[in-house]
């Protein structure tokens, strides 16, 4: 654009000097969100903390809990910050394995958190693949998947559990297929609920209209909008992944006794327990209470973020 100066001439309009903001995207909106409160900040900083000391566990812990050649039978049960046979501190003492309790406890945090999240995808897929369904064709099918959910979710959760464990036997793969059937109901109905919302407003219509597959009505259309509520239900149902395969692991129906998950060492500290030595069973019982603590925080914030009609 073109101006003319103080003398007649055309002097051409510069844009105004300094650095142009930078576009404001949906995820750079949701982040300043979540980060205005600073409670849910360190929610958000303690859960990833928990999962950076899982991940480097290997590289920061003095020993592998699971090598027998590094364990010491005669460091067994010793209490926090003394030093042991293989030379190096205890800092939060032993379990009666002779484990030293923080790499039991962060190999511990590496099983639960990847049985939580594993479990927590597969079910996610599951039911909100039902839910889809159900809402998108009506009719039978949608009664018929929806009294499915209905009965899965009249049982107790452990106990559906219990009973697939019983059947299955002990191991990490038996465990997230019980997880993964006590929880695809829930994807499954928050889904359907949301689905059938979506399905009577204007642009599925329109979709159909202009004669899109159903595939992608589904998947293109519908499915990005019941996102929301479906993350929220993510973060929840994966901390009581968390706690439910921490339950079946204290009650010695979980994982076997070689892998030391955060449940099974609660589980194994808890008989000695009136004989004074507590940091077997305290500070698994900490670790596991900060994780499930932080991991719903993150969901009750995420959950506001995302529908602040919810929010109090």
């Amino acid at each position: 654009m073109s101006v003319v100066g103080t003398h007649g001439e055309a002097e051409i309009e510069r844009p105004p000097t300094g650095t142009a903001a930078a576009p404001e995207t949906p995820l750079r909106r949701l982040m300043a969100d979540y980060f205005e409160s600073r409670f849910a900040t360190a929610a958000f900083v303690l859960l990833v903390t928990i999962i950076a000391l899982a991940l480097l566990a290997p590289l920061i812990v003095p020993q592998n809990p699971y090598n027998l050649a590094e364990v010491d039978v005669l460091d067994s049960r010793l209490p926090p910050g003394t030093k042991g046979m293989a030379g190096y501190t205890y800092w939060l003492g032993t379990d009666g394995a002779g484990r030293d309790l923080v790499s039991a406890m962060l190999y511990g945090l590496r099983i639960s958190l990847a049985v939580g999240v594993v479990s927590c995808l597969i079910a996610t897929v599951i039911g909100a693949a039902v839910g889809l369904i159900a809402a998108y064709v009506g009719g039978r099918t949608e009664s018929l998947l929806m009294r499915l959910v209905d009965l899965q979710l009249s049982f107790p959760a452990i106990l559906i559990a219990l009973i697939l464990i019983a059947i299955l036997g002990k191991g990490v793969d038996k465990i997230i297929i019980a997880l993964v059937t006590v929880q695809w109901a829930y994807y499954a109905r928050t889904v359907r609920g949301t689905a059938l919302a979506e399905m009577s407003k204007d642009y599925v219509e329109a979709a159909r209209c202009l004669g899109l597959s159903h595939a992608r009505i589904l998947f293109r259309q519908i499915l990005p909008n019941v996102l929301p509520p479906l993350i929220v239900v993510a973060t929840v149902q994966a901390a009581h992944a968390i706690a439910l395969e921490a339950t079946l692991s204290f009650l010695g129906v979980g994982l076997p006794r070689t892998e030391p998950s955060l449940g099974l060492l609660i589980s194994n500290g808890f008989e000695y327990m009136l004989s004074g030595k507590y940091w077997i069973s305290f500070f698994p019982g900490v670790v596991l209470l900060a994780t499930i603590m932080a991991i719903n925080l993150v969901g009750d914030q995420l959950r506001d973020v995302l529908n602040p009609r919810l929010k109090r």
